[in-house]
């Protein structure tokens, strides 16, 4: 465990059981999502949504303010993407407070879009909701960041 870890576990005095058990899901389910969708194949990310109500996304190239909108965004996003090359998460902060959850997190992706090699970082923050058991993704924000200063 990261002292960064510890320090969260004591402070927000959350069962370790749960924060675990999260990131498990979030380590495997939604990152295997996550690269089938840059492969072309949005079925496995539509498993890791919520169907319920409230759903929304900010995304870095598309918007969505219902499961249904979700939905139509990821399926243009797998028409666009193929030929994921890497695949790799930044986790920065992530924690589980009952029912819900929550990761900040850069996604650095080198697939093809629309055919052609494209290598991006997105700055990451996610909702997650507890449905049946199941954590499902309740709101995304997704953006490339700032443009680099020129000074101070």
């Amino acid at each position: 465990m990261h002292i960064r870890d510890a320090m969260a576990q004591v402070l927000l005095d959350v069962p370790m059981g749960d924060r675990d058990e999260f990131l498990d899901w979030f380590n495997t389910t939604w990152r295997a999502a996550e690269i089938a969708l840059h492969n072309g194949d949005a079925a496995p990310r539509f498993r890791t949504w919520s169907e319920r109500e409230p759903v929304t996304l900010f995304g870095a190239w598309l918007n969505a303010f219902s499961p249904d909108a979700a939905r139509d965004a990821f399926l243009k996003l797998a028409q666009s993407f193929s030929q994921a090359a890497s695949s790799e998460i930044d986790l920065i902060a992530a924690d589980v407070s009952g029912e819900l959850a929550y990761t900040v997190h850069r996604e650095i992706t080198s697939t093809s879009v629309n055919g052609q090699p494209r290598d991006y970082v997105l700055r990451v923050t996610q909702v997650y909701r507890r449905e049946d058991g199941d954590w499902k993704v309740v709101h995304r924000h997704g953006d490339s960041g700032p443009e680099p200063a020129d000074g101070p």
